[in-house]
Formats: structure tokens, C-alpha cells, sequence
């Protein structure tokens, strides 16, 4: 059993605040996964019971719109904990986590959670930032999403993309979504992603290839999202 002390992962998390007596009885109750890409850590509505650590790998946080479609509202990469809000309010996971590529996760009851919760004001007072560190993305993505044009958010979630995930070897970038999954991060029809996509990759500023996109020219698309 991985040592939750020794884990990388709560350096850049809540868990950070930890003690490592905390962190030792941590270790003795959590349940580690190996999660397929693909597959749901949880589902929306389900109730989680605990949150998930994000030791290996990138999930999208997704929502059930009205029309039946997945809607991408944030990607959440290794480092990160998952279902702390859910935990607190005690409702229902409000969004679903899907793997985007192989993950190691490991899953920490509620009971052990609430008990560092109460017993150590710093690691409490961490979730709540990170609580409204989501409040303000959402915020953000909300006025976003009304100011900016279609072509202004794909040009920005392309960047955002690259500096949060990387790039794989080849230079593309290491998140592939599909045109649908990237259309549903911009509020968009697929269509109209697929004709931007087209149109940013004529006038050079990424090369497309297959599935893969690759960011050419920075600096047009920086300035076209600002």
C-alpha cells in the first residue's frame, strides 16, 4: 500500500495541511483504483460517500444538459481532489467525473475526511479555498461564455489546453477531445466547432491531423481569446 505521506499528490491538494499522524490513518483507510479511459470514477446524482484523490491522469467534469448531451464544465488533472463540495453540502454528486485517459485514483471515506475536517482548521479552511477557487472559475466561464464570441472561446480553450495539459511528443496537444467534447466546452453546435477548427487551421495558427491539433502560432491565438 502507497504511503499517503510520500504520495506527490497532497502537496499541490487540501491534503497538504495534513499531519502525518492524519496522514498515516489516511493511508489505512483509503482504496486505490486503476479507472479505464472512458470509464466514470462517478455518475451525476450518485452519492459519493468520500472524495477521490487524482494521483495519475485527466478526468472531464461533466453535466447532463436538457437536450441529453454531456456538457465538459472543467477538466481536472493529478494533484486534484474530487466530490468536496458534494462532500460538505451533503447532496449528491452534481456533476459526473469520466476518465480521459488511464487514472490512478484513490478514494477516501467521508468519515475520515469530516474527522480532519473538524479536528484541523487549516486543512478546512484549504477545501473551502478550493471550494471558491471552482465558485470564481465558474464565474469567470460564465462571463466568458455570455461576452465572448464562439471563435474568441475556442481560440482561448485551445491555449488553456496546451498550458494546463501540455503537449505529447509530436508537439499536439496531449488532451484529444473529440470535436463534440470541445464544442460542448465552448457552447457550441459540433458543426460550427469543426468550421472554426477549419478556419483557424487555413490561417496557420494550428495544424490539424486526424483527431490531433497542434498549436502553430500562439501569439494569433492569444490575442484573438484576449
Amino acid at each position: 500500500m502507497s504511503k499517503c505521506e510520500q504520495c506527490i499528490v497532497r502537496q499541490f491538494s487540501s491534503l497538504k495541511a495534513l499531519t502525518k499522524e492524519e496522514l498515516v490513518r489516511m493511508a489505512e483507510c483509503k482504496t486505490s483504483y486503476t479507472i479505464k479511459k472512458g470509464e466514470p470514477i462517478f455518475e451525476e446524482g450518485e452519492v459519493t460517500n468520500g472524495i477521490y484523490c487524482v494521483k495519475d491522469g485527466v478526468c472531464k467534469m461533466t453535466k447532463l444538459s436538457a437536450n441529453g448531451k454531456d456538457q465538459i464544465v472543467k477538466l481536472v488533472k493529478s494533484g486534484e481532489l474530487l466530490g468536496q463540495r458534494s462532500m460538505i453540502s451533503d447532496e449528491p454528486a452534481n456533476l459526473s467525473a469520466v476518465a480521459l485517459e488511464d487514472m490512478e485514483v484513490c478514494f477516501i471515506p467521508k468519515t475520515e475526511v469530516m474527522a480532519f475536517f473538524n479536528q484541523n482548521n487549516q486543512f478546512s479552511m484549504n477545501v473551502m479555498k478550493t471550494i471558491c477557487g471552482d465558485l470564481k472559475e465558474a464565474d469567470d466561464h460564465m462571463v466568458s461564455m455570455a461576452q465572448k464570441s464562439v471563435k474568441e472561446r475556442l481560440a482561448e480553450t485551445l491555449l488553456y489546453l496546451e498550458d494546463t495539459f501540455g503537449k505529447s511528443q509530436d508537439g499536439s496537444l496531449h488532451i484529444q477531445l473529440s470535436r463534440e467534447e470541445l464544442a460542448g466546452m465552448i457552447g457550441t453546435a459540433t458543426e460550427s466547432c469543426i468550421r472554426l477548427l477549419s478556419e483557424f487551421n487555413k490561417s496557420g495558427y494550428v495544424d490539424l491531423t486526424g483527431k490531433k491539433i497542434t498549436i502553430l502560432d500562439r501569439n494569433k491565438l492569444r490575442r484573438l481569446a484576449d
